[in-house]
């Protein structure tokens, strides 16, 4: 070998024994409001390692990144892979109404990711609000094991989290819109269903971040975030990650799992709803584990609203659903309906949006039940474009996220609805227990889409034009039809009520 060629191979070499880059990069940008999304906003990322001086920098859009504002770092331990996630949270306070930032995450050595982001308007003023849940990731990371005997021509790569490539196209199709925030109405990525949890999660932000990054996503819990081993109760993977407005009484085991958040003249509630239904479909069967804290918080959170006049519309996320007419799939739970509804009618909760149905559907307005087992929702008017919604609530079931299991093929036609009342003892080999349910009426169902599984609705606020005036909410629901987040209208109606300044 000639010298020139040895001092090549040496170098090919030494580069090969080299150590690793050995700082973390920033990933998952994302953002969260503060309880007053006026004023109060978070910024968060992950890394796998731990890092140094967690940061954010901040300023006008533009202007100058003048302020600077620490994170504090939390983290958890996969109880699967025994690999720890440290996540960052950089809480920005006393910033303006109604304007726009621009920022930077970073630590030390790490090249700086940029987002930007507007604070919610104070008072009443317009703005709109995106929501879809049950996403997954588009991420096709497991290598396919076909049947023994079959050969195939080249390997197959599948999603072990009930992802599909429609994941990806909601998170665009929200930026098409550009709302001031986005509802993530449950499960989230699957992650319990994965081989490799932290990995789900990755793509998850991977993919959510080209929006999250420039706008709140706020979460509710899902019973696919329920992580066998990740803390006492299944959560701590979705406690780490999200940093949700705080709430007084809350404890080590339940911090995060219900919220609330005001912006401009709406009042979002953020519900966990495996506190209280009957299904088992997470890794671990909790229900009740807040001992009623849940449902205290709840009714003093809504007699507290209902009695502020700076506030007219109640929105409530969660994720079970109230209402389903599809057939072969979750339904709905008979728990929410004995917990949270009577609540919701007492305190007049203008909106539910949910998820874990895999379709869209929404109901008439409703207030009270029928006197049966199942506790049949009334609806109290059958128009289904412009709705009072001081008569009742509107139910939405948005699961159509990206999930590859989708139920819009699935509806029961006419429409009914099978109502989970009950589970039966454990079965001894899977531990799980089996749903019973009741099949009612469905007097309550309004719209249903049966022909496209992927989509979102957007709600677009116009405050009214005085004290005592009409508020409403003009409602889109799209169709997410194709890559780069394609959208075609799939239906839109008006909700409407009066004024709360001028009662």
């Amino acid at each position: 070998m000639s010298a020139a060629g040895a001092q090549a191979e040496n170098a090919r070499e030494s580069s090969i024994q080299a150590s690793p880059p050995a700082v973390e990069p920033v990933a998952g940008l994302h953002l969260q409001f503060g309880a007053d999304a006026s004023t109060e906003m978070t910024v968060s990322w992950h890394s796998l390692a731990p890092v140094h001086n967690p940061r954010v920098l901040l300023g006008m859009l533009d202007g100058k990144l003048e302020q600077t504002t620490s994170a504090e770092t939390s983290s958890y331990a996969d109880a699967k892979s025994q690999r720890t996630v440290h996540v960052h949270h950089a809480r920005l306070r006393a910033l303006r109404p109604d304007t726009a930032y621009l920022y930077a995450a970073l630590h030390d050595g790490a090249t700086p990711e940029f987002g930007q982001f507007r604070t919610a308007p104070r008072g009443r003023a317009a703005l709109t609000f995106t929501s879809f849940g049950d996403q997954g990731t588009p991420t096709l990371g497991r290598k396919f094991a076909p049947p023994e005997g079959v050969k195939l021509p080249a390997p197959i790569f599948i999603n072990d989290n009930l992802g599909s490539p429609a994941s990806a196209d909601t998170t665009l199709g929200v930026e098409r819109v550009g709302p001031l925030f986005h509802l993530l109405n449950g499960d989230l990525c699957y992650a319990n269903l994965s081989e490799d949890r932290i990995r789900s999660w990755w793509d998850f932000w991977t993919n959510n971040s080209r929006s999250a990054r420039n706008r709140p996503w706020m979460p509710c819990a899902g019973n696919h975030e329920n992580e066998r081993g990740n803390g006492p109760i299944g959560y701590l993977a979705y406690q780490t990650y999200f940093s949700t407005p705080e709430v007084l009484g809350q404890t080590e085991l339940t911090r995060g799992l219900w919220y609330a958040f005001t912006a401009g003249s709406v009042r979002v509630i953020s519900l966990a709803n495996d506190d209280v239904v009957y299904q088992d479909s997470g890794d671990s069967y909790v229900r009740g584990y807040s001992d009623g804290a849940q449902q205290a918080w709840l009714e003093q959170e809504l007699a507290a609203t209902r009695a502020n006049r700076d506030i007219d519309w109640i929105v409530v996320c969660m994720h079970q659903t109230a209402i389903s007419t599809a057939e072969k799939f979750n339904g709905a739970d008979l728990g929410i309906r004995e917990q949270w509804l009577p609540l919701f009618d007492r305190y007049n909760v203008d909106m539910v949006v949910c998820g874990h149905e895999h379709h869209y559907e929404r109901s008439h307005p409703l207030h009270g039940c029928e006197d049966n087992r199942t506790r049949t929702p009334k609806p109290v008017a059958r128009a289904t474009d412009v709705i009072d919604t001081s008569k009742g609530a509107v139910h939405m079931v948005l699961g159509g996220g990206g999930t590859s299991a989708p139920s819009n093929e699935l509806l029961f036609n006419p429409p009914v609805c099978r109502v989970i009342v009950a589970v039966g003892e454990p079965d001894p080999k899977t531990g799980k227990r089996p749903p019973v349910y009741v099949v009612e009426s469905a007097p309550w169902s309004a719209i249903r889409n049966a022909a496209q599984p992927y989509g979102f609705a957007a709600f677009t606020l116009d405050p009214g034009d005085g004290p005592g005036a009409m508020t409403r909410i003009k409602v889109v629901y799209y169709d997410v039809t194709g890559p780069g987040g394609q959208l075609s209208p799939f239906e839109s109606f008006t909700l409407e009520r009066p004024r709360r300044d001028g009662a």
